[in-house]
């Protein structure tokens, strides 16, 4: 008899276990959606598209777009262009630029509009 309940225990937690894992994994409202979800909005929050407005932090020093409703009144420039190649500059139709350089991928230059 102690066996069975032994035997039990162990197939209930391993059950649940399993359950959690599966769960985890294939629910599209939590666990790993929920996670996937969150970084892409956060990465794609600071990853404007041409024609997206922003709002850009610090700048003067290490400028940070982030990516608001054109309506809204955070909104302070408009993505005109992205210019790749090392060093490329934007031109005089454009208020405002921001360079990056990676040694991963491709340099590149986001160019802007004020709103």
């Amino acid at each position: 008899m102690r066996l069975v309940k032994a035997g039990v225990v162990v197939i209930a937690i391993f059950g649940g276990l399993g359950y959690y894992v599966w769960d985890y994994n294939t629910s599209p409202t939590g666990g790993k959606a929920k996670a996937e979800a969150s970084a892409s909005a956060s990465a794609d929050a600071h990853d404007p598209d041409i024609g997206d407005c922003v709002k850009v932090a610090d700048p003067d020093g290490d400028p940070v777009p982030t990516v608001v409703d054109c309506d809204s009144s955070e909104a302070e420039y408009k993505t005109g262009d992205r210019l790749y190649g090392n060093g490329v500059e934007c031109g005089s139709e454009y208020d405002y630029g921001i360079q990056y350089r990676n040694s991963r991928s491709v340099d590149y230059t986001l160019c802007f509009t004020k709103v």
